[in-house]
């Protein structure tokens, strides 16, 4: 038992690694972590760089003050300094407190006078290098040099009085400040990975509250069966989610109509065939050896079969007209075609008044075989449902880009009930049942040819007012429909 346990477990682990909640978990985390990282760098480089100009402002403004003090007087004794470069140089360092990390240096003939603070760091100590470059100055001078101690930020302002030659250095020290961005870098990294953390164990349960109708949808797909598709999605809110939620119900709603539809249908069917069958079954087995009987039955069998024949041509019919290559389109004149299904409808009754109620000059483009089947369908359908003397009339007429042919009987009419369904297959009306020996294809055949053709088929009736079905085509086939002509 334990070797599928282990199969069942890391078949589980491989759904989680690989579904879609873990997906988003993972993009969701490298986003957070790019922007964390990007966001980092950023914020060090602005740092950075406010550092380096607020170091060069200070530079800057310590080499102004003592350029200001050394072209003025001493403010101890209110004389100017003339020669006497060391006191200048004493009364600044005197007045001036240097910033963290900052060095005020005063050389004098070469060797360090005075400093400020006392203690220098070792590249900046007596006869260090560097000193002794700056000692030999005699032009101002501003830069960086690495040192032992780190970068060290300089500016250096020569001074001659007669023949004494001083040099005033101020020095300053970055890499203390750059420890300090270093750290609060550290700090502000520390941070986000726990926001990161925090933000992805919020994401891993949102992402599964917002994928659980995706969850619902998965296992009502597996839970569907044939004999049963009344399982829906409940939907909840209007996001993405849900508009998918609502999608897979209505088709759910379309295929349990398309099952109940061909369910239907296998029924009708079966009975439609089962009857004729039975029939036939039931004479022959009775039948004698008397001649006359014997003719009889075969003219019962014949008719039969011939029932049998046109059921399923019919219902090849029907299954060609999804197919593209139904139409045979051709341009017909609309006079013309009126004349001749007029001329083929009237042989279907002779005791019935058929007429012509107008017809339009034009033309149309369609099959010529299959409108006229729907048309005189309709006129077969007409005879059916009227009495002798009632009238059957055919007309056609020409409105904009579209073409209307109809078929109009005085008879019975049809109830506002039956309107809706006997388009569909196998359907009669109340009235008809007993009347027809027809399958009740008859409408739906004509409704296919119809939509076939781009169209469609309208009614109107009122109970004892008659009916009135019309073929509505399109003058122009649509591109996909002419594509296969």
């Amino acid at each position: 038992m334990s070797p599928p346990n282990r199969f069942d477990k890391t078949q589980q682990w491989r759904r989680i690694f690989y579904s879609l909640r873990t997906s988003i978990l993972i993009w969701y985390v490298l986003l957070l972590t790019f922007s964390a990282f990007l966001s980092t760098l950023i914020v060090r480089q602005v740092l950075l760089s406010r550092l380096d100009a607020k170091r060069e402002n200070s530079l800057m403004q310590e080499v102004k003050e003592f350029r200001v003090l050394a072209n003025g007087k001493d403010p101890n004794t209110g004389k100017s300094f003339q020669n006497d470069i060391k006191a200048l140089f004493r009364v600044f360092l005197n007045r001036n407190i240097p910033n963290d990390d900052e060095f005020l240096i005063a050389i004098v003939e070469g060797e360090i006078d005075r400093s400020s603070p006392r203690a220098l760091p070792e590249p900046l100590q007596k006869n260090s290098e560097l000193i002794q470059y700056f000692a030999k100055l005699t032009q101002p001078e501003q830069g960086a040099r690495e040192t032992t101690a780190g970068t060290i930020l300089y500016r250096a302002a020569p001074i001659i009085r007669d023949e004494t030659h001083g040099v005033f250095v101020v020095a300053q020290l970055t890499a203390g400040e750059r420890q300090e961005v270093d750290e609060a870098m550290a700090v502000m990294i520390h941070v986000k990975i726990f926001v990161i953390i925090g933000a992805a164990i919020l994401a891993w349960l949102v992402a599964g509250r917002t994928l659980t109708p995706l969850h619902l949808l998965t296992e009502t797909a597996r839970s569907i069966r044939e004999s049963d598709l009344t399982r829906r999605i409940p939907v909840k809110g209007s996001d993405e989610v849900a508009e998918l939620a609502t999608t897979f119900n209505e088709m759910l709603d379309r295929l349990q109509a398309a099952f109940s539809s061909q369910r239907n249908f296998i029924n009708d069917a079966s009975h439609e065939l089962r009857t004729p069958i039975t029939i036939i079954r039931g004479h022959l087995e009775l039948m004698g050896d008397d001649p006359q009987e014997r003719e009889e039955t075969v003219a019962l069998v014949t008719d039969e079969l011939d029932r049998m024949s046109r059921f399923v041509d019919d219902l090849l019919l029907l299954a060609k007209a999804e197919q593209p290559n139904f139409l045979k389109l051709e341009r017909l004149d609309l006079t013309t075609l009126v004349a001749e299904i007029y001329s083929k409808a009237i042989a279907l009754s002779t005791d019935r008044h058929w007429q012509i109620d107008r017809h339009s000059p034009g033309t149309i483009i369609a099959d010529r075989q299959r409108l006229t089947q729907a048309m005189i369908n309709l006129a077969q359908n007409a005879t059916q449902h009227t009495t002798t003397g009632d009238t059957i009339a055919l007309g056609c007429m020409q409105r904009h880009n579209w073409v209307r042919l109809w078929v109009r009987d005085t008879g019975e009419g049809i109830s506002l009930a039956d309107q809706q369904r006997i388009f569909e297959r196998f359907a009669r009306t109340t009235k008809s049942q007993r009347r027809s020996e027809g399958a009740g294809l008859g409408l739906a055949i004509v409704r296919a040819i119809a939509q076939a053709h781009g169209g469609k088929i309208e009614l109107s009736s009122r109970p004892h007012r008659g009916s009135t079905f019309t073929i509505v085509l399109p003058i122009e086939p649509t591109s996909e429909i002419s594509s296969h002509e």
